[in-house]
């Protein structure tokens, strides 16, 4: 086994033994303790750490006795302790290949201060929700969650494969080999798209493998799936940057794959069953998990799942977030089948039902909107702890508005986040569309980030006899086309316009002079690219030469995330705490 020290390896730490009956209902009733620190490059980032509370005097203690039968918390989380990959228990044979592969991928043959501060982090078996994934650390970060599930893949298929050898003559299994978990898979890492899929296995083969590449089986067919345009993008419109590399190569979302991993070789396409990772979209699960009532349908291979990484999690809410939320109902489940489990060999902890409070989640997204931080906290119950990068927005998008434009926030005085919709609503048809239908007030662009919000606008627009152009992701290209024809010309005075739309087609809408954000959109930037599409040279000069210009937005205390991204962390603070409801800014006060 390499000559390593289990007694210092985080893996073995984390996996062997069982959970004290303390440590089990601090854990279920996720009763962790929060710090905050400031590193070189995450910057401030929020721990959390478990902790017992003592019953008597509730004074609570960090749990970090040793027991013999019992886990030892991994110890205060700390910076970088070092460079040398060797001290991070990273397998020897992967190690050797480390540094050509992050100069292939990532562009530094060490370990960037960043991907070095991430793995300090989830060597140890911590959860991480990292909120600043962007174009330019993608490929770091990617390397750097690989490099962690290839060595966790490895170490485990190591230790079996070690077990097996000292147990062939023996007649009675002791507990010390049990070493496995109710099904092969360990590591489930989510993408969304078949690019994602080639870029996260081409990372992992060369890890693994280095150059010796005839070893990965199957190798022709998942690169002829995997790789190329899948669907050709339109060159007819320029588009813009993040467009373009959001879709770039294969964007196919509809995929799984399973991966076995041995020491010298990686067997793609293999069946679940028999697999240590398995790369997927949401969608592709979702296929195989089913319903309830369906015949063919299986969940079982995810019930000990010990790594979940989501990347890119902010796409998953422009697929169909639901999905996400039904594969994590699913995780770590008892399973329904034996599926030829040796149950002689099987952890404790994971016939007592407790792999979930064992799995590490790692979730990378651009944006840390309510939805994607309401999962994070659904889902991270790992005894190991918690981190989360928690940095102010210093500037927003709403700084790079170009246009002179007054742009009015409207908040709302909403109790609770099931109330949110109703009161958006209403505050809506009462207060702001009225604003709009005055005579003078022409080509009003609403923006809704929800699709079943557009869809009850669209009703209430129709029982309202109010005329208006339709535009969501669900429009035809003719349907589109005839749409931004009529709002430019003004024969249709509103449109409504979905947020999907604009995510995966980018149209440019011409002759926009009024735009009203029902909600502030997912993705910070889309605040400015649209209200920067009311220039002069996107107007008709027929129609719109005497019309003033406006930005509307309706926000709650439930878009902080959105706000702080577009107004900046310490304005929004001051808008959601002020006495008033309306805030107005001006492009010149702010640039």
């Amino acid at each position: 086994m390499d000559g390593y020290d289990e007694l210092e390896d985080p893996f073995d730490l984390h996996f062997k033994d069982d959970l004290s009956p303390e440590l089990l209902s601090a854990v279920s009733d996720k009763k962790f303790e929060v710090n905050k620190q400031s590193w070189p490059t995450l910057r401030q980032i929020v721990s959390k750490t478990l902790k017992i509370c003592e019953s008597s005097n509730k004074i609570c203690k960090t749990v970090d006795e040793k027991s013999p039968d019992f886990v030892k918390l991994p110890g205060p989380l700390q910076n970088v302790k070092s460079k040398d990959l060797n001290s991070y228990h990273i397998k020897s044979q992967i190690v050797a290949n480390v540094e050509s592969c992050n100069l292939t991928y990532a562009g530094e043959s060490k370990l960037t201060p960043l991907q070095l501060e991430i793995f300090s982090i989830i060597h140890e078996y911590r959860d991480l929700y990292f909120t600043e994934r962007s174009f330019d650390n993608a490929e770091q970060i990617r390397f750097v969650y690989c490099l962690h599930a290839i060595n966790h893949a490895l170490k485990t298929r190591l230790k079996i494969t070690h077990h097996n050898a000292r147990i062939s003559d023996k007649s009675e299994i002791s507990d010390e080999f049990r070493d496995q978990g109710l099904v092969r898979p360990k590591v489930l890492i989510v993408v969304p798209f078949k690019d994602s899929a080639l870029r996260v296995i081409k990372i992992i083969a060369s890890i693994l493998l280095g150059d010796e590449k005839q070893n990965i089986v199957h190798k022709k067919r998942f690169y002829d799936e995997f790789g190329g345009d899948h669907i050709s993008m339109s060159q007819k419109q320029q588009k813009p940057e993040d467009f373009e590399k959001t879709f770039s190569g294969n964007i196919d979302d509809e995929f799984r794959i399973g991966i076995g991993v041995t020491k010298k070789s990686l067997k793609l396409y293999s069946e679940f069953y028999s697999s240590d990772i398995i790369v997927a979209s949401p969608l592709g699960l979702r296929l195989i998990i089913g319903v309830e009532g369906e015949a063919e349908r299986d969940y079982d291979f995810l019930s000990s799942i010990e790594v979940l990484i989501l990347d890119q999690t902010e796409i998953f809410l422009m697929q169909n977030w639901d999905h996400v939320l039904h594969l994590v109902e699913h995780l770590n489940l008892q399973p329904r089948e034996s599926h030829g489990t040796d149950f002689s060999r099987v952890r404790s902890w994971a016939l007592n039902g407790w792999t979930k409070y064992y799995r590490q989640n790692l979730i990378f997204t651009a944006n840390p909107v309510v939805d994607i931080s309401a999962l994070a906290n659904k889902i991270c119950c790992n005894y190991a702890g918690y981190v989360r990068t928690n940095n102010p927005v210093a500037v927003g998008t709403i700084s790079q508005v170009v246009v002179s434009v007054p742009q009015i926030f409207y908040r709302l005085i909403d109790r609770s986040a099931s109330e949110t919709a109703e009161e958006r609503f209403d505050m809506f048809v009462r207060r702001i569309l009225p604003q709009f239908q005055d005579n003078l007030m022409k080509h009003v662009l609403i923006y809704v980030p929800s699709y079943f919000d557009f869809v009850r606008l669209r009703n209430y627009f129709k029982s309202e006899a109010i005329s208006c152009a339709l535009v969501c992701e669900y429009s035809k290209d003719r349907k589109v086309a005839e749409a931004r024809d009529q709002f430019f010309h003004n024969e249709l005075n509103f449109m409504l316009y979905s947020e999907r739309f604009h995510f995966y087609r980018r149209r440019k809408i011409r002759g926009i002079c009024h735009i009203l954000f029902y909600q502030l959109p997912t993705f910070p930037h889309f605040y400015s690219e649209l209200c920067n599409l009311m220039q002069t040279a996107n107007q008709n000069p027929k129609t719109s030469r005497n019309t003033n210009s406006s930005v509307s937005v309706i926000y709650s205390k439930f878009d902080t995330p959105q706000l702080a991204a577009i107004v900046s962390t310490n304005r929004a603070a001051r808008m959601l705490s002020s006495d008033q409801e309306v805030h107005m800014f001006m492009t010149d006060d702010i640039n």
